[in-house]
């Protein structure tokens, strides 16, 4: 049993559908939330990692006609030692939509549209760090009433388990989780604990 045991794979932490929910539900009714909102959305939407996430510039999602682009090609992300070719992440529709209403917002508090300016950026108006986005996503599991705290990352863990749960598609997933190779992204086949729970939840016993 322990040789068993020790090759079975334990797949990433990720959020439950509920805890996805209840982040989402408790940064969108909240009056100070909703750049918190965007950013844990394009998270969960895109499986954007937060380096990647705090590098973004308004000239990236925004085209020069003001509408929202539906890919975002990205100038930062993670590099293997050999140089890759650029790195793109397709848009849900509810983030497009998030995304255009963000823009909205910040023109609304007068901050810079600018193509070059920061997406997200600080209490103090310069671009967000990944240290402040990991302290937002902790205050925000706090008051969502989390019984289990989360890094930052796992917002990626979670969004390719949700992609790999909804198409089953392996090959699919690693597209958007921007793996170079396959053996990487068959951790997010894993069973997860969502995945066990709902299969004992109604055994009999």
């Amino acid at each position: 049993m322990a040789a068993f045991t020790n090759t079975v794979r334990r797949p990433p932490r990720t959020l439950t559908e509920i805890e996805q929910a209840r982040l989402l539900k408790v940064t969108g009714e909240h009056r100070d939330g909703f750049r918190d909102h965007v950013i844990f959305a394009l998270a969960l939407g895109t499986g954007l990692r937060e380096h990647e996430i705090a590098a973004l510039d308004v000239g990236d999602v925004l085209l020069e006609d003001g509408r929202i682009r539906r890919r975002l090609s990205l100038r930062t992300f993670k590099r293997s030692t050999t140089e890759p070719a650029p790195q793109e992440v397709f848009l849900p529709d509810s983030l497009w939509y998030k995304l255009a209403k963000f823009v909205s917002w910040k023109r609304s508090r007068g901050e810079s549209l600018d193509p070059h300016a920061a997406l997200f950026v600080s209490r103090r108006h310069d671009r967000i760090a990944t240290r402040t986005l990991r302290h937002l996503f902790r205050v925000w599991q706090e008051r969502a009433g989390f019984d289990r705290f989360f890094s930052f990352h796992a917002l990626r863990h979670s969004s390719l388990t949700n992609a790999y749960r909804a198409t089953r598609d392996i090959r699919l997933v690693q597209r958007i989780a921007r793996h170079k190779s396959v053996e990487t992204t068959t951790i997010y086949a894993e069973p997860t604990d969502e995945d066990i729970l709902r299969a004992v939840r109604e055994l009999p016993c």
